[in-house]
């Protein structure tokens, strides 16, 4: 019966001999490497300055949009909607995406399929999809999305606040 307890004891210490080999040898490649590099390259776009750009390169098509409120709160999203005639709206959309990369500088942003249309430049992505066919005598409609990806300080809006700084409390002797 004293082979048992000896044997267990025996497997135990293999056990935890293996498990420290094991989490020595993995050590390496978890070690920290520091921060992440930038998603973007430059400094941050100012939500305004985005907008104003989509806005005006819509507008130099004939499609005319207005920025709806955006009611997120510590969020870098902005919206713009509105109307164009259902036969050239796919043609002013594409165009004035073209637009946007020719006179401003925004880069093909990533792939969403045949009928989004992207763009990036600096910490922002702009989408707009093709909007299907209306009811007879209706305009399309026409939706841009403009989202941030680091975006406390490019928003125009107020960020949410911010939890109070823990401060510990003096030790006692």
């Amino acid at each position: 019966m004293r082979r048992r307890p000896r044997r267990a004891a025996l497997a135990s210490l293999v056990m935890a001999a293996l498990m420290t080999a094991t989490a020595t040898a993995c050590a390496h490649p978890l070690q920290d490497l520091g921060p992440l590099p930038p998603r973007f390259s430059g400094p941050p776009l100012p939500a305004d300055t985005v907008v104003s750009e989509m806005t005006s390169v819509l507008a130099a098509e004939g499609v005319t949009v207005e920025r709806e409120p955006s009611n997120v709160l510590g969020k870098c999203f902005e919206r713009l909607s509105g109307r164009h005639a259902p036969d050239t709206v796919d043609a002013a959309l594409r165009a004035a995406f073209a637009r946007a990369r020719s006179e401003h500088g925004w880069q093909p942003g990533p792939d969403l399929g045949s009928e989004t249309l992207t763009l990036r430049k600096g910490n922002w992505t702009v989408m707009a999809g093709f909007p299907g066919r209306p009811a007879q005598g209706l305009q399309a409609p026409v939706v841009m999305s403009l989202m941030c990806l680091d975006g406390d300080d490019s928003s125009s809006n107020s960020p949410a606040p911010s939890a109070p700084a823990l401060t510990p409390a003096p030790a006692s002797s």
